[in-house]
Parts: C-alpha cells; structure tokens; sequence
C-alpha cells in the first residue's frame, strides 16, 4: 500500500465518534508546571494552549504565549517533524523544533531540567480530542484555516487565528457561523491593530481631522521568492514530512519544495499572494481608519496586476494593483509599491500615511492633534501601553485574545471583522485574476451579474474535510 493510501485510509478511518469521544490523549492529565512559573495563577485559572502549525509565523506567537503567566502550552501539532527551507535559510523549524523550544522555556523557569510536558503531534485531530486543551493557535497555512476553525469551535476551543483569516469568502462565512454556534472568541492575527500608532492614525481620520476621506491607498510588499519556471519537476517527499496531510483539503498535486513550508502562500491553491499576506494588515487598516469594519467594497477592478508565466509553479500575482470602491464612492487603490507596507489616507483638509517607518502626515500638525474625551476612541488591545514599537504588537494581540478568553467578550479582532478584510482581499484577487471588473453585495456576500465571478468565492474541499 502506498503512502498516499495509508494516509487516506487513516484519514477515512478518523470518524466524527473518534473525535467526540474521550481518548486516551483526552484522558491524560497536563503536566502542570509549579507556581514559580504562573505566579499566583492557580491551576484552575491558567488558559491551556496548544499550537497548530510551528512554522515562520510561530516564531512570533509561541514566544508571545510562552511570555504570559496565565497561560501554559501543552501541545505542538505539525506535519513536518523538523527542517529548513522557511523562510530564513537558517530557520530549523517544525514540531520537535518547537516542543524543544517550550521544554526547554518551562524547564528554565521553574529549574527543572527534567521538564517535558509540552507533547507533540501530527494530526490537528488528536489535538481538538484533548479536554485539557482550552484554546489553540492556529498558525498552519491558509487552505486549512476554515477547516480546523470550524473543527475546533465544534470542540469548545477558543480560537486564535494567523491572518488572513480564510481561504475564500465562503469560507469566512463559514467560520463566523461556527464560532457564534458554539459561543467561542476567536482573535484574528492582524497584530497591526495592536498597534498604538496605528489605533492613532485611524482615530484621527475617524474624528475628521482629514476633513472629508477622498481615498485611502494600501501597500503590499513584492514577492519575496521566484517561482520554478515552467517545466518544473517534482521532488521526492522528504523525511518527516506527511505531505497528504499537508495538503489536507487542497487538491492533490506532486511535492516540490518550493510549494509548502513558507512558499505555499505564493500558489492560490494554499494562499492569495501578497494580496492576503500584507494586504490582511494594509487593508486592515484601511478597513479601520474608513469606519467599513461592518461592510466592504460594492465594486472591484483590476488596474495592472501581473501574473506568473503559465505553467509556472507559482500561481498567485507578481504585481498587485487594484481598486475597490465603497457604496458612498470612497476608493481604495491596492498596490504593489515602495513602502513594503502602509496604509495612507488622503482627505480634504491633508493626508496620513501609517507604514514600516511610522506615522507622517500634511500638515505635520496633525499627529499632535488631541483626540477629545467625546470623540471616537477605538479599542485598546493593551492600555498600559503607550510607546509604538513593533516588537510589542504580537504580544498584546496575544494578551487581548487571553483577557477576551476569561472574559468571554470579544477581543480586538473578532471573526467577523477578520472575514471581511480577508474578503476584501479575496475579491480583489478575483478581479485581477478575471481582469474585469466585478460588483459585489456585501450584505449576500454575492458577486452581483457574474456566474465565473461568484464562483470563485469559493471551491471545493477534498475528501473527507469540509466546513
């Protein structure tokens, strides 16, 4: 029997019983580490963690999780065991990575050299199985967000979810659906919220200090990997890798190295490009200071996008340039452009710009403007912080999403606003992509006069997942 049958037949096997009932994993009882580690947080008290994905992006967040108190991380889940190939050269990254990682950071603080309560797995299922697990964050690449947010609100977990939070629209709509179901709080990874000087920026837009908002211009970065040319090979599956599970929902399709690990969000089977990458912060943003958190764009149009020669490996844009425009006429222009990353705002009265390097404006009197006691003050992720620094944006995103967890109120990011800027990105994707311009119903969430157009919103899962 195949690898690839195995796989399946394992898969197969793995019925919704198995997953509901008590496993032996469920049974086990966490290794819980003494207080000189939690301070005064009691047992009873301590959010448990486990992480779904130990690639690039989890060299942010499970030191951010590590960092609290309050919260212990029990559980690594990855389907490569350990290697390079991220995005770093010198990045040795995976699950024995990253259980190594969590030992050895509780193992320090408590001077217990013995230390080895974090476990480690391949499959996400054994992970949602486990009763002592209360939250996971969910770092794996896009093409399995809907799949396991769904599977893990079904399970009771509360959600912490890398941007862009979905694959296709549908998908997001799905995820909303699950996680009010099954009243959990879902935090989406757009860290950029957490931003002092970005909450700044957008407060002085929504309080007029631009005068009347003509257009807003959102950046992302180029490409930062070439595809394989036309006529690539395939390559043999490396050691420790479980690549059917990697592709999980995505259609079968030969392994090559440069389609997994960091590279997958250049192939739109996994991923949208830079469109999703840095357009989930850029637009974020733009969805912010604009006041649309509740909407989107009525209308998409390509303007110059460009594509990866066909039958290249690489299947998502080289250059993004596309408009969208709101139902009051206020446009957005998504470019690829110097900076990397930003947001600008362009009103009547003078212009703000957030990106890389901070905050400028015209006139420069702007960023001393003071926001008075009753005008729009948007929500803190952490108030004790008032210096901008970019090192403290995923921690307090992280922060926020454990006080939402205990509080059971939402965090700063909520699945619902996570969607539509996921959205956002999708359709201008779409309208490059079909090089025409499209018209979308934000309450439907229907592409309007298009049949090509509104089936791309979504697509199909392969078996046996769904959302």
């Amino acid at each position: 029997m195949s690898s690839k049958n195995r796989t399946n037949k394992r898969h197969k096997s793995f019925t919704r019983r198995d997953f509901l009932k008590t496993s032996a994993a469920a049974l086990c009882v966490p290794w819980l580490a003494p207080s000189s580690v939690f301070g005064a947080y009691a047992p009873s008290n301590r959010v448990n963690v486990a992480f779904i994905g130990t690639g690039n992006q989890a060299k942010n967040d499970l030191p951010a999780f590590l960092a609290l108190s309050d919260v212990q991380v029990l559980a690594v889940c990855d389907v490569n065991k350990g290697s390079r190939g991220y995005r770093d050269p010198g990045q040795f990254l995976g699950r024995e990575p990253a259980r190594k990682q969590v030992n050895d950071f509780y193992a320090k603080k408590t001077d217990a050299p013995a230390y080895r309560g974090c476990d480690a797995y391949v499959d996400f299922r054994e992970v949602l199985a486990r009763k002592d697990i209360d939250t996971v964050a969910l770092v794996a690449p896009d093409h399995w967000h809907g799949v396991i947010t769904c599977m893990a609100a079904a399970a009771g977990k509360d959600i912490y979810c890398e941007k862009p939070l979905s694959l296709t629209v549908r998908q997001g709509r799905a995820m909303i659906d699950a996680v009010r179901k099954h009243q959990r709080i879902l935090q989406t990874g757009s860290h950029y919220r957490s931003s002092p000087a970005v909450r700044r920026t957008c407060e002085l837009v929504r309080n007029g200090r631009l005068g009347e908002l003509r257009k807003i211009t959102t950046y992302v970065a180029k490409n930062n990997a070439v595809s394989p040319p036309p006529g690539w090979k395939p390559m043999p599956v490396p050691e420790g890798f479980d690549y059917q599970m990697w592709l999980g929902p995505a259609p079968d399709a030969p392994y090559h190295v440069d389609r997994c690990l960091y590279r997958f969000r250049f192939l739109l089977d996994y991923s949208g490009g830079q469109t999703t990458n840095f357009g989930a912060h850029s637009n974020d943003i733009a969805q912010w200071g604009s006041g649309n958190d509740a909407t989107l764009p009525v209308e998409y149009e390509n303007l110059g996008a460009e594509w990866p020669e066909p039958g290249s490996l690489f299947t998502t844009a080289t250059k993004v340039d596309f408009r969208a425009r709101y139902a009051n006429g206020l446009e957005i222009h998504c470019l690829t452009a110097e900076p990397y990353f930003g947001c600008r705002f362009e009103g009547a009265e003078g212009w703000i710009q957030y990106d890389s390097k901070g905050i400028h404006c015209h006139p420069e009197s702007l960023v001393d403007s003071v926001i008075g006691p009753n005008e729009i003050r948007l929500p803190v992720s952490n108030p004790q912080r008032n210096r901008d620094d970019r090192k403290y944006y995923v921690p307090d995103h992280v922060r926020n999403f454990v006080e939402a967890v205990k509080s059971r109120e939402d965090c700063i990011e909520p699945v619902e606003i996570g969607h539509r800027t996921a959205a956002l990105c999708h359709l201008g994707n779409i309208a490059m992509k079909l090089n025409r311009k499209i018209r979308f119903d934000p309450d439907k969430e229907q592409i309007v006069g298009d049949e090509e157009a509104n089936a791309m919103l979504d697509r199909p899962l392969r078996q046996p997942w769904h959302v």
